[in-house]
């Protein structure tokens, strides 16, 4: 077993969303997402077979939903029920957005 750090190996930028997955079976995946200011396309929706548990780690996020937006800071997290069109409106600019996501049925 190797103990392994979320926040290590993380570049002071990158054009585009960085993503490690750390778990994948048949009943959970998990992964860290790393943000650059980045967004969703902007027609473009997440509509997932699995639950989805979202944890913003470090930098700020604006997640939307067809009825509503939800700001996240560090330390947030959410709850999205399989096919629950969502996507990410915006990443923080300034500062590198973490985020550790957990996808399960």
């Amino acid at each position: 077993m190797n103990v392994k750090n979320l926040f290590r190996n993380i570049p002071d930028f990158s054009k585009n969303e960085l993503m490690e997955e750390i778990v994948n079976n048949s009943n959970l995946r998990i992964e860290k997402i790393v943000s650059f200011g980045n967004s969703s396309p902007r027609e473009f929706w997440y509509d997932q077979k699995e639950d989805e548990i979202v944890f913003l780690l470090k930098g700020s996020a604006t997640l939307e939903f067809p009825d509503k937006e939800i700001f996240l800071n560090p330390g947030d997290y959410i709850f999205i029920p399989s096919h629950t069109k969502h996507r990410v409106k915006k990443t923080d600019t300034k500062k590198t957005t973490v985020w550790l996501a957990l996808f399960f049925n």
